[in-house]
């Protein structure tokens, strides 16, 4: 199967699109030529103005839609929302995650619940509620995992194991869905630095980790998401480390 030039007439649905890597990732497929669904938990303000930014580039184009996916009612229902929006789905981006610190003899299950729902629940049952339109269109499944999947992060060991998990999720189905959906991963390296304050020694520290000797930009990670959904049509499994070289340089 030949790759198509771009995405036109495409429905992406991108979670935790409002804000950051999320909000790129959308801008890039929609500059493709995809309609998009802007999913959004806390971020009501930041999704309405990406929205509006995108339907005054291409009318009606562009919706938004809240949900706790921690919540597989929320997540069932957002599936439904998006399948009443747009006829169809052709690609699923599970973007959306919580990160912070849990060092060990501190961790709640309240944070166990939070970090494991978002970056492996969130990813398996939404998947599950958009297969139905995913195995009709052919469409693709692409999972945002991270670095620490395979190499741990100091004093996140819940965090950790749930992005090993989701690389697992990602390869599990590739196997059950093929051949009528595709299923890959993008794990970021240090793309934008966490949003509470990081001290510039560990910034640092990390960057000497770092090959090519910077930190990438979102823009990195979106256009690894745009050449799996639209480029790499014999391409499934896969996990594409968009790192500068650290998961090999550690």
């Amino acid at each position: 199967m030949s790759a198509p030039e771009t995405l036109d007439n495409k429905v992406a649905l991108v979670t935790g699109a409002a804000r950051r890597i999320g909000a790129v990732i959308a801008r890039t497929l929609h500059a493709d030529g995809c309609d998009v669904a802007i999913h959004y938990r806390g971020s009501t303000d930041a999704a309405a103005a990406l929205v509006a930014e995108l339907n005054a580039s291409r009318a009606d184009s562009a919706a938004a839609f809240a949900a706790d996916l921690t919540d597989v009612a929320a997540i069932e229902q957002l599936a439904t929302q998006v399948g009443k929006w747009r006829d169809g789905l052709d690609i699923l981006v599970n973007n959306a995650s919580s990160f912070y610190p849990t060092p060990a003899g501190t961790i709640t299950e309240g944070q166990w619940d939070d970090l494991m729902g978002t970056n492996l629940k969130a990813p398996l049952f939404l998947s599950q509620a958009v297969l139905p339109a995913l195995r009709a269109s052919g469409g693709v499944i692409i999972n945002i995992v991270d670095v620490h999947a395979s190499h741990p992060l100091r004093d996140h060991p819940v965090y950790g194991p749930a992005k090993a998990g989701l690389a697992m999720l990602t390869r599990s189905l590739a196997k059950d869905l093929a051949p009528a959906v595709r299923v890959n991963g993008v794990s970021p390296g240090a793309i934008l630095w966490p949003e509470n304050d990081m001290p510039d020694d560990t910034k640092q520290a990390i960057l000497k980790q770092v090959p090519l000797a910077r930190p990438g930009e979102p823009e990195d990670i979106a256009g690894a998401v745009l050449f799996l959904a639209r480029d790499a049509t014999y391409v499934t499994g896969q996990i594409m480390a968009v790192d500068g070289g650290r998961s090999i340089g550690w």
